[in-house]
């Protein structure tokens, strides 16, 4: 194998959100890299207990420094972007990239930028608590010039609910995937033309193709663009994706 191929670098949180992450990552590299094809792949994860420690806090600095920890250890070993699973720690990306020993690619700008494209203007967005009541998705919209919206405080809350106590263990019910339809059809009903599954591991419950408003899974969207990435690297013609900051 070709010592340049590209690597991508995996900055795992929870479990479930990094492996689908992975497994797109593979499964859908033979598009541009043939039979059984895909870039290299690594992959570093701190314990999710770990990085809960800071959420709770309020301490993004907290979440940065343990982000760099992977970012470093992947970079040493050969990855040439680096990609994070993980919608709610992006809240400390802002202390990550100065610092960062590879480009990443964001996971919420890939995904307002796919909403873009697809003509959204009112995005909703799932996800915990922390995402939901953050700056992540507000931001990315902003700079794109959509609008995002929040679930109402209840609503909030049990889906933090249905991510921390059930989702990330590996849990999928059926009373949550019929709550989250009903989240859905609610945030359809104020107005939004789209909604994000903001946490990684809700695709893994709701499938965009049974959602009544067009879902954009940004698990896939995030290993999709990583995928485009490495194919720009070996000269391939891909999709338009999200450049790497």
């Amino acid at each position: 194998m070709p010592a340049d191929k590209p690597h991508v670098g995996i900055v795992a949180c929870s479990a479930e959100g990094a492996a689908l992450c992975y497994r797109t990552l593979c499964l859908e590299g033979e598009a541009a890299f043939g039979s059984h094809g895909h870039p290299d792949v690594s992959l570093h994860g701190h314990c999710l207990a770990d990085y809960m420690h800071f959420i709770e806090r309020d301490d993004w600095r907290g979440v940065a420094t343990l982000m760099l920890s992977s970012a470093e250890k992947l970079a040493r070993i050969g990855a040439g972007i680096l990609l994070c699973p993980d919608n709610t720690i992006h809240q400390a990306f802002e202390h990550v990239r100065p610092h960062s020993p590879r480009p990443w690619l964001h996971i919420a700008d890939v995904v307002v930028a796919q909403a873009q494209r697809d003509g959204i203007r009112r995005l909703g967005v799932l996800g915990t608590k922390y995402l939901m009541e953050g700056p992540v998705y507000r931001e990315s919209c902003a700079r794109a010039g959509l609008e995002s919206v929040t679930p109402d405080p209840a609503e909030r809350l049990e889906i933090n609910r249905i991510i921390f106590d059930e989702l990330v263990k590996g849990v999928l019910s059926d009373d949550s995937r019929r709550f989250l339809h009903r989240v859905i059809d609610h945030l359809k009903r104020r107005g939004c033309d789209g909604v994000v599954l903001g946490c990684t591991e809700i695709p893994l419950l709701v499938e965009p193709a049974s959602s009544t408003l067009p879902a954009f899974d940004s698990t896939r969207l995030l290993a999709r663009a990583a995928l485009a990435w490495a194919a720009r690297e070996t000269g391939r013609n891909v999709q338009p994706a999200t450049r790497p900051t």
